[in-house]
């Protein structure tokens, strides 16, 4: 499949970060990814483009550069709190969906690492998202705080989509423990789930940038993830 990629800018298209869709006339299904806490990094790019091979419009945002932050990788997660990220998330919903080439009723959001507990976030707030999955989200045991005043396992309640996360038994951010009790909250919110756990898979297995990836368990992943997307999102 023939696909266009190009870098966005605020000044030419309202919003940054990284476009890919399928060359064609008919409008395709997308996808929001949520980038991790390295940014817009060349790996993700590359992620957005097999994401287009797959027939889906796809957009990562640049978070970073929304919030006009120039260290995002350091300084972004203390200074911003959840609400103000899922704010900026909805511009991006917005460009993406509303896109003449885009099926807006067909979009789901892709959360990677940091990306993963912002998304959990959006996805509670909009109702208009067909699907969800999580890889890795960086959820902790942590006390409600003036950045984060609601924690993901409350968040997950009011979701209206279906759910697939990924996580692995060595992820040093979020303990077997945390991802128990997000996983019980996921099953109860009366939404279909697909739970992936694999045991020697650690934080940020899937993505090339990060310490922890494993190409076999990324691979797997993404065969997984592709078949969950195709079928909510009617790209079979």
């Amino acid at each position: 499949m023939t696909i266009v990629n190009r870098d966005l800018t605020v000044e030419k298209d309202g919003v940054p970060g990284y476009l890919a869709h399928p060359d064609r006339k008919e409008p395709s299904p997308g996808v929001l990814i949520v980038h991790h806490h390295f940014g817009v990094t060349g790996n993700m790019k590359v992620n957005v483009c097999n994401f287009a091979k797959l027939g889906y419009s796809t957009f990562v945002p640049d978070l970073y550069k929304m919030l006009g932050e120039s260290d995002g990788v350091h300084e972004a997660q203390k200074k911003t709190s959840d609400g103000q990220f899922t704010e900026i998330l909805n511009n991006a919903w917005h460009y993406l969906t509303t896109r003449p080439n885009v099926d807006g009723k067909r979009c789901a959001v892709v959360g990677y690492c940091m990306g993963g507990r912002i998304g959990i976030h959006f996805v509670a707030a909009t109702p208009s998202v067909c699907g969800f999955v999580g890889y890795y989200p960086s959820v902790r045991d942590e006390e409600p705080s003036a950045l984060r005043p609601r924690h993901p396992n409350d968040a997950v309640k009011d979701f209206k989509c279906p759910s697939q996360i990924f996580f692995g038994a060595k992820d040093h951010v979020a303990s077997v423990a945390v991802q128990q009790q997000l996983m019980a909250r996921f099953q109860s919110n009366g939404q279909p789930l697909d739970w992936h756990f694999f045991h020697r898979a650690g934080h940020g297995f899937a993505m090339a940038d990060g310490e922890c990836y494993d190409p076999s368990l990324a691979e797997q992943a993404w065969s997984l993830m592709s078949n969950f997307l195709a079928r909510e999102l009617g790209n079979e």
